[in-house]
């Protein structure tokens, strides 16, 4: 067919659409990590760092791509790492996307409620997008929190985020005891409720 190009590229537009979108809608496939288990380890670099390059997702030494080093040994300052911030304590994470308003008025949430549970880590992973940019909005909204760039979106996959945005709260010890998508988490009352929850186990 002579149009038969034209057909492709269209429908590789739909796809890119569709997959861009996924991180700003809610939607079924929307499951984040699993309750009950812990929370998959990471450590991304932070976006107020010096430090490049995609999150370590490594479960074991010299897994490629994922990492050379377990991603639970990476011991940098300049990264986020889920391991150490759950260790001792309960954990607050959530994940957003540079372009989508809804993420940043969660992330203010956040940042508003953190400041009433000092026993509690916050912290946050920007998905894909500019590093630049993910500073500039910590700069612009005034968020105190750490917040790490997952640049190929391999921590995004590893959760199961598919909504912007999604909080995951675990126990200390990393625990996943509950996920909020979407507009669950939307307002400082509700979060503290949920916070307070975590806290009391």
């Amino acid at each position: 067919m002579r149009y038969g190009w034209i057909v492709g590229i269209v429908g590789l537009i739909v796809i890119a659409y569709i997959s861009l979108n996924t991180l700003r809608t809610e939607g079924p496939g929307s499951t984040g990590p699993v309750v009950g288990k812990t929370l998959p380890p990471f450590a991304a670099p932070l976006v107020t760092s010096d430090l490049e390059g995609d999150a370590n997702v490594a479960t074991r030494p010299d897994q490629g791509d994922a990492g050379a080093v377990p991603a639970c040994d990476v011991t940098d300052p300049r990264a986020l790492n889920a391991c150490t911030l759950a260790r001792d304590r309960p954990l607050v994470l959530a994940f957003l996307t540079s372009g989508a308003d809804k993420c940043t008025r969660e992330l203010d949430v956040m940042q508003s409620v953190a400041a009433d549970f000092p026993q509690v880590a916050f912290a946050a992973v920007g998905i894909k997008g500019k590093r630049d940019d993910f500073r500039q909005l910590a700069r612009t909204h005034g968020w105190t929190f750490p917040l790490a760039q997952d640049r190929d979106g391999a921590v995004a996959n590893l959760y199961g985020i598919a909504v912007c945005p999604t909080v995951v709260l675990a126990a200390r010890g990393g625990r996943v005891t509950e996920t909020l998508l979407g507009d669950e988490a939307s307002t400082p009352r509700v979060l503290a409720a949920q916070v307070q929850a975590l806290v009391r186990q």
